[in-house]
């Protein structure tokens, strides 16, 4: 998935775009995979919570390209952590 991700950034970057959509790149792995590159035996799954966090570590990884991708300030960075226990699987029942 994140060799992918690379593999589309870099074509749109290569291609003279100055900025794009981290959701846009997830619309065409999701295309590849499942439609054109895929043999059509399963159903591949993309989160769509996960956008923002590939485009942050993509410009993180190639920090020649910080702000080809526009995010938003992460106010759960700035939050202190909750005093709760974590989720276990009956939480989700």
């Amino acid at each position: 998935m994140w060799d992918l991700f690379v593999e589309f950034t870099m074509d749109r970057i290569n291609k003279g775009f100055v900025n794009y959509s981290a959701k846009a790149i997830f619309e065409r792995i999701r295309w590849e995979v499942d439609s054109v590159g895929g043999d059509g035996t399963y159903e591949f799954k993309l989160n769509n919570n996960w956008p923002s966090f590939y485009a942050r570590r993509f410009m993180r990884m190639y920090p020649k390209y910080i702000g080809f991708f526009k995010t938003r300030r992460q106010t759960s960075r700035e939050d202190r952590p909750t005093q709760m226990p974590p989720l276990s699987p009956k939480d989700y029942l």
